[in-house]
């Protein structure tokens, strides 16, 4: 029996799942910034898309970048990323970049003026925590973070290693109970 092309169900992975208005794809994580994780108290995070040149991401493509000293700052209605080190393309030419310039952030406007009134209560910053390819485009996520004591950072490192022990412990007696 024929069945035309239209009403056969569709196949394939993300890029169909794109193509019919789901966020989502797939995600090729260049840098992660983990000293943001520990040192701040994650409120709120965004996707923002980058502005850069051709080099820049060629450079990205090849996973050489950090994020560490990174932030972002908010100026007149535009959020840009400072201090991300991108290195320059060791096959550029005189088209090459500089390797710490600033670079806008794409992002809705109304995310910009939430951002914007949030970071400039006490104790709130922006910062970027993740720089990946989406689609085939350079997206950077960044999160709007609150400073977390010393204290905070002790108890976090303690939840942490309690967790990890008793993972192990209910892993090794599932062991013990298949190997009887």
């Amino acid at each position: 029996m024929y069945v035309p092309k239209e009403s056969q169900p569709k196949q394939g992975g993300g890029a169909a799942k794109a193509r019919d208005g789901e966020k989502g794809g797939k995600r090729k994580i260049v840098a992660q910034n983990k000293k943001a994780r520990h040192d701040y108290a994650i409120v709120d995070t965004y996707e923002a898309g980058l502005v850069l040149t051709g080099t820049e991401v060629k450079s990205l493509r090849e996973g050489r970048t950090s994020l560490t000293d990174g932030f972002v700052q908010i100026d007149r209605g535009e959020a840009w990323l400072h201090n991300a080190h991108i290195p320059e393309y060791h096959q550029g030419s005189w088209t090459n970049h500089s390797a710490r310039r600033k670079r806008k952030l794409l992002l809705h406007r109304e995310e910009i003026d939430k951002l914007e009134s949030k970071a400039q209560e006490t104790g709130h910053t922006i910062v970027p925590l993740a720089l990946y390819f989406r689609d085939g485009r350079a997206k950077a996520e960044i999160a709007l973070a609150r400073g977390k004591k010393e204290y905070d950072k002790r108890q976090t490192l303690r939840e942490k290693q309690d967790r990890r022990e008793s993972d192990r412990a209910i892993a090794a007696a599932k062991r013990k109970q298949r190997g009887v």
